[in-house]
């Protein structure tokens, strides 16, 4: 990573980007009730409320809300809001990026990735039979994406992660693990956690000296 030079600008610019789109969220539900049946929300709940030793769908009604007509408007404000949860990791990784130049095409696989997910996860519908089949046809094509840093594993999980939150109808869980891992690395990046074991802190905590780093 980057030296953490300026860790205010890009904090206050992301947490302006997470209050705006939170407030237009809460002005839609508040002004138009209507459409809250569209909105992702309320997938935790229902899946919470299932026998845990069955392969149920998570939705309580699955012909009430993705098979009905109004399925595919569901699933355009899931993935939308997916797309916008994944922005601000995307900035992360611009910030914290050790080389100038950025890997665009690891960039654009973050970015599409939530969205793909969140459309199989509204496919799969926790449906063992559809989860089964998907692995074999991703099997069979062998989709391989190498990584040329082991830091780009996080910033898939977090993608996976946030279509998956978005796909079973929870955008909230989703923008919880967005915020998270967002401010977790700028504080890492500032902080520049592990680049040196110098300091008194890291000498009581590994129990060396920088003399012994000295002398190996």
């Amino acid at each position: 990573m980057r030296k953490g030079s300026n860790f205010l600008f890009p904090a206050v610019l992301i947490t302006l980007y997470y209050a705006f789109w939170g407030g237009v969220m809460a002005f839609l539900l508040i002004r138009f009730p209507a459409i809250r049946d569209f909105f992702p929300v309320g997938g935790i709940g229902d899946l919470a409320s299932r026998v845990g030793d069955t392969f149920e769908p998570v939705y309580a009604d699955i012909e009430d809300t993705v098979l009905s007509p109004y399925g595919a408007v569901r699933l355009a404000f899931a993935s939308f809001g997916a797309a916008v949860l994944i922005v601000p990791v995307s900035w992360v990784y611009f910030i914290t990026s050790r080389h100038k130049d950025v890997d665009q095409s690891f960039v654009q696989t973050i970015v599409l990735l939530p969205i793909i997910v969140t459309g199989i996860s509204m496919i799969v519908l926790n449906s063992l039979a559809l989860a089964f089949s998907l692995a074999g046809i991703v099997a069979a094509v062998r989709f391989r994406f190498a990584l040329e840093q082991p830091a780009h594993a996080m910033y898939i999980f977090v993608a996976i992660s946030i279509g998956l939150g978005a796909g079973i109808g929870s955008l909230g869980v989703a923008g919880v693990i967005s915020m998270a891992f967002v401010y977790a690395m700028l504080v890492i990046w500032k902080l520049e956690y592990g680049k040196s074991l110098s300091g008194p802190f890291f000498s009581v905590l590994t129990r060396r000296d920088r003399a012994d780093d000295d002398l190996e």
